[in-house]
């Protein structure tokens, strides 16, 4: 009976260390597969991290290029203000509407329909058409379609006022 006994023993341990075994292949074989799903989402999410750092760097490039252009835009309005605002400078208006008004309101206005043809032109329009009637010059002026390029008083003081004496 001693032989039975011992031989439950034995089967009882034997049975015991096949389940630990059985036991330990079964947590090791879910957590190998815990461990692929995670290594599969970290790949996954390295390649989006990737091609999201490529996707910056792109835009990154074309906002440079695009902040250049403005930058060289910007600097090219300020020249184009700068030089406006040195041509004011050199006129005197307030001496020539004083001096030859007619004159100047021909300049004024062949300036003005200069400016108005090029805007029609820009967007589309005939240019060849006739202007708005507060634009058209009379038949008798003496306007100047090429506004006032070429003036022959070449002085840029218009801090003191000029008046005709002979008027």
């Amino acid at each position: 009976m001693l032989k039975i006994y011992a031989l439950i023993i034995v089967i009882g341990i034997l049975g015991g260390v096949a389940y630990g075994a059985k036991y330990y292949y079964d947590t090791t074989q879910a957590t190998i597969a815990t461990l692929r799903e995670n290594n599969i989402q970290l790949e996954i999410a390295v390649q989006t991290a990737e091609e999201s750092m490529k996707t910056w760097q792109e835009e990154h490039t074309k906002i440079s290029k695009l902040n250049t252009q403005l930058q060289t835009s910007l600097q090219k309005a300020e020249a184009y203000g700068d030089s406006l605002r040195n041509k004011l400078q050199e006129l005197n208006l307030v001496r020539d509407a004083l001096n030859d008004a007619k004159k100047l309101e021909g300049k004024m206005n062949g300036a003005t329909a200069k400016l108005w043809r090029n805007i029609i032109k820009d967007t589309g329009g005939d240019s060849n058409r006739d202007l708005p009637y507060w634009l058209q010059q009379p038949e008798t002026g003496t306007g100047n379609q090429d506004s006032n390029q070429n003036r022959e008083n070449s002085d840029t003081n218009s801090s003191t006022t000029e008046t005709d004496t002979a008027q």
